[in-house]
């Protein structure tokens, strides 16, 4: 027997929808490219969404055609987000921090028919635009007076012109909620990208979960600032669950330093803030001399890559902000897991949940995860055993765009290609990536471990921990270490940084000392990259 409820697909369209009708006057705040400041909200965002929609009819871009955009954080983005895929189109944010070469291949492989793009993107549009093979449309997303009158590129027209002459009513369609949404490609840190399409209905249960009170807790109180890019797996999926609650976005377009960053939080009463450790890492650095504070930001999502526990640390007890460490990926729309403590821990001494507060946190609900061996044996939830993790759920990949590589799925798995443990009450803590896990005797040493007790030291800004090929023990672990300005720090200093802190077989067997480690287009560190430029390093003896 089948319930007597009402059928009704889940939609982007209805998101917008809904942020009109009932939190309309709420504010969209953007720093543009041009500089200046420009204030819109739910209603004029919905309407110029509509406006979008007409304008790709107008093109008669076909159901599921993809549109294309290389574009900051800022409302004409957003204003793409509803009007591409609530008419039925594929929104495609391309990563422009990727080389052009990849730019390219990712375009023609996904075959783009729309390009929408931020003036400040200009150069890399006019050197890949001869060889985007199915890209017919050019949209610069600026006002008519800031077109350039030789910009090389055909038909290139401004996004105000192109949406400005459409009828800012529009009916959307109804269709299949499994219908293909939006697309991102991963950052293909080896080979070529692939690409995870997802789908309004996955888009819509993955908003749901994000702003649950043991996530995000989002809410028509919050102002929210995603520093996260939207060309970062949907800017962690925070422009939809924004529209669904109808809270205040804060949008810092092209300008991520410290001093930006900390004056768009303050103006604008910024309560919640997201976005990678580096982002943070300069936002502390402004702060810090200055003996600056925080007025209303109480809390921030960090992911993309292991918060350091002295970044914790600092915003917690110098600034009176909780930090949510969290976990995904682009296969995964893309949340896994978030921190937050459970009631039993509220009333344990700080340090002791500082202890839970550095894992990535636990399992949201919608989906699953486990741990197991190489031979794929479920590993126990211990806090200790290791094990390569394993995640399944209505918004987890099933296979990629075009299937490439075939399915990647083990027994209706996903294999995320990350080494963790689990403990007793849920929280998932990532020690490596299985192709960086150091294994040492046969022992495992976690880099992750080894990278956040450096980045304690107060002399250091950025560590990275790889393994070395060692005579008896296969390899061992060193550290490569970044100075803060105008700090000096010894070889022999970080080493003892590490006595009490961990076993001693597992402290790094040496420091070596960079200017920079190489970060990838997401802000991730490069250890392929790093291993290349330590190819002729020695063990010491």
């Amino acid at each position: 027997m089948l319930g007597l409820m009402q059928s009704q697909n889940l939609s982007i369209s209805s998101l917008i929808d809904f942020a009109e009708k009932h939190n309309g006057d709420v504010e969209i705040v953007s720093r543009r490219v041009e500089g200046d400041i420009h204030r819109s909200n739910w209603e004029q965002i919905a309407q110029r969404a509509r406006q979008v929609a007409n304008a790709l009819d107008a093109l008669h871009i076909e159901m599921s055609g993809r549109v294309a955009t290389l574009a900051w954080n800022g409302y004409r983005h957003l204003e793409l987000y509803f009007g591409v895929s609530g008419s039925g189109r594929v929104l495609h944010t391309i990563n422009p921090r990727l080389h052009p070469d990849q730019i390219v291949w990712i375009a023609n492989h996904a075959e783009d028919q729309v390009l929408c793009f931020d003036m400040s993107f200009l150069p890399i549009v006019q050197q890949v635009h001869a060889k985007c093979n199915t890209i017919k449309h050019w949209v610069a997303m600026c006002d008519e007076s800031l077109l350039p009158k030789d910009s090389g590129i055909p038909k290139l027209v401004s996004y105000e012109t192109w949406i400005g002459k459409q009828s800012n009513q529009y009916t959307w369609p109804i269709f299949d909620e499994n219908t293909a949404s939006s697309m991102c490609y991963t950052s293909g840190t080896t080979g070529n990208p692939k690409a995870a399409l997802y789908s309004h209905r996955s888009t819509l249960l993955h908003a749901y979960a994000a702003a649950l009170p043991d996530v995000m807790c989002l809410s028509a109180k919050d102002s929210i600032l995603p520093v996260v890019p939207m060309f970062h797996v949907n800017a962690w999926g925070i422009p939809y669950s924004a529209a669904m609650v109808g809270a205040k976005l804060v949008f810092p377009g092209p300008t991520l330093d410290g001093k930006s960053v900390y004056e768009l939080i303050e103006t604008e009463g910024v309560t919640f803030a997201a976005g990678v450790p580096t982002v943070w890492q300069m936002l502390l650095s402004h702060m810090k001399p200055s003996g600056l504070k925080f007025s209303k930001l109480n809390r921030t999502v960090i992911g993309g890559s292991a918060c350091p526990p002295a970044m914790i640390h600092s915003f917690k007890e110098e600034y009176g902000v909780n930090v949510l460490h969290a976990w995904g990926m682009t296969e995964m729309s893309p949340l896994g897991t978030l921190c937050t403590l459970k009631n039993k821990h509220l009333s344990l001494p700080q340090d002791e949940q500082m202890n839970f507060l550095v894992k990535q946190g636990r399992v949201i609900f919608g989906v699953d995860m486990k741990i197991v061996n190489d031979e794929g044996l479920e590993q126990p939830h211990d806090g200790k055993a290791f094990g390569n993790l394993l995640v399944k759920g209505p918004w987890v990949l099933r296979e990629y765009y075009k299937q490439e590589g075939g399915t990647p799925l083990v027994d209706g798995w996903f294999p995320t290609g990350d080494v963790a443990t689990i403990d007793p009450d849920g929280y998932m803590q990532i020690t490596d990536r299985s192709k960086d896990v150091i294994k040492s005797g046969g022992e495992w040493i976690s880099s992750i471990d080894i990278e956040n007790i450096a980045m304690g030291h107060p002399a250091v800004v950025m560590a990275a921990c790889v393994g070395m090929p060692h005579p008896k023990w296969d390899e061992r672990p060193i550290v490569v270490v970044v100075k803060k300005q105008g700090q000096d720090v010894t070889r022999e200093e970080i080493l003892s940084f590490y006595d009490n802190k961990i076993s001693k077989w597992q402290k790094p067997d040496d420091v070596v000392f960079v200017d920079a480690i190489p970060l990838g287009a997401t802000g991730k560190m490069l250890k392929t990259k790093l291993r290349e430029q330590l190819k002729n390093y020695k063990l010491p003896v």
